[in-house]
């Protein structure tokens, strides 16, 4: 009996030590879940306004600069305006025609914007004393090639020897060459100085056969002179001129190679495409043959042969030199020598 009175006690003193140790750990496990939880609901908070933050600046981002993509421009321009006045007596300052054509690069350069142009045209000018000209020229054509939505570059090919023989073809050449050293041109359009196209639906672009531009010029009373003429303004693409070795670099002087371009084009197969003498209209600014540029005497005897001199001389066998490269705000000027005719 004894030994059962003294065992009672510790009984029930071991039972309610558990209870307090497990109300002990209760509360610890109360305590900790809730600091757990309030510690978790604050980054949770945080995390969120972050996240929201940051979307309100991506957001904000994507807003201020949106990324366009752009498609091919169509093949004709909705930019444009028809027949246009052209006024030689208005007198020209190139820092205003800067000024209007603030999209113009420099080197002459100029990109669509809003679209992708169907080709990549270089504008080629042989070029000797016509600095008057070549302000006019300046001032119509580049808002004419931006409205046909062209992605161009204008080269001036000045000869160097002001004193010397003309030699118009092999300048053009040169442009050529040299125009793709600057850019991926696809098309190339070689155009004299002194003309100036009445109607902006002339697009100064390449077709599918050689384009001569300047059909109906007020030189010659709004009319062709002859159904081979290729003379003033004519667009060929990459492929074409390569096609007929480029122009022919031996008619020093004034005359003949015009025509030998054209027997070039049709002993290649191809044909010349124009537009119709309405769109095609041009204006000539009038002035007297430069000295050095007399008419060539052995033209005729040339064209005669350009059958048996197209694959030799052409640009294929181009000689000249480099002398002054700049790029202006308008246009990009390169001097060369172009040596002497051969004797």
């Amino acid at each position: 009996m004894k030994e059962q009175l003294v065992a009672l006690p510790g009984t029930s003193l071991q039972k309610i030590c558990r209870v307090l140790v497990l109300f002990c750990a209760l509360h610890l496990v109360v305590t900790m879940i809730y600091y757990m939880t309030g510690k978790e609901l604050i980054v949770f908070q945080y995390f969120t306004e972050n996240h929201q933050s940051q979307n309100k600046e991506r957001n904000w981002q994507n807003t201020s600069t949106p990324v366009v993509e752009l498609h091919d421009c169509p093949e004709t321009s909705p930019l444009l305006v028809g027949p246009l006045n052209v006024d030689f007596s208005i007198p020209v300052d190139l820092e205003e025609t800067k000024k209007k054509n603030p999209e113009v690069r420099n080197g002459g350069r100029h990109t669509p914007k809003d679209c992708l142009a169907l080709q990549k045209v270089a504008l080629i000018i042989p070029f000797r004393h016509r600095e008057e000209h070549l302000k006019y020229w300046l001032y119509y054509l580049h808002p004419i090639l931006q409205r046909q939505q062209l992605d161009y570059g204008v080269y001036v090919i000045i000869q160097q020897d002001g004193e010397g023989i003309f030699n118009r073809a092999k300048l053009l050449n040169i442009g050529f060459v040299e125009a793709l050293k600057d850019y991926a041109y696809d098309c190339f359009v070689f155009s004299d100085v002194d003309l100036i196209p009445m109607d902006d639906r002339n697009t100064y672009k390449c077709y599918n056969q050689p384009r001569h531009l300047s059909v109906s010029m007020d030189k010659f009373g709004f009319r062709l002179p002859y159904n081979q003429f290729f003379g003033g303004v004519s667009a060929l693409s990459k492929n074409q001129f390569q096609k007929i070795n480029g122009f022919p670099n031996n008619y020093w002087g004034w005359g003949g190679e015009d025509d030998d371009i054209y027997n070039r084009i049709t002993f290649k197969g191809m044909s010349l495409s124009r537009p119709d003498a309405i769109i095609g209209k041009c204006r000539m600014i009038r002035h007297n043959r430069d000295v050095k540029n007399e008419p060539n005497p052995q033209r005729f005897d040339r064209i005669q042969h350009t059958r048996e001199t197209m694959n030799s001389d052409g640009v294929n066998s181009l000689m000249y030199k480099v002398m002054k490269y700049e790029k202006e705000a308008l246009c990009t000027k390169i001097t060369v020598d172009i040596g002497l005719p051969n004797r």
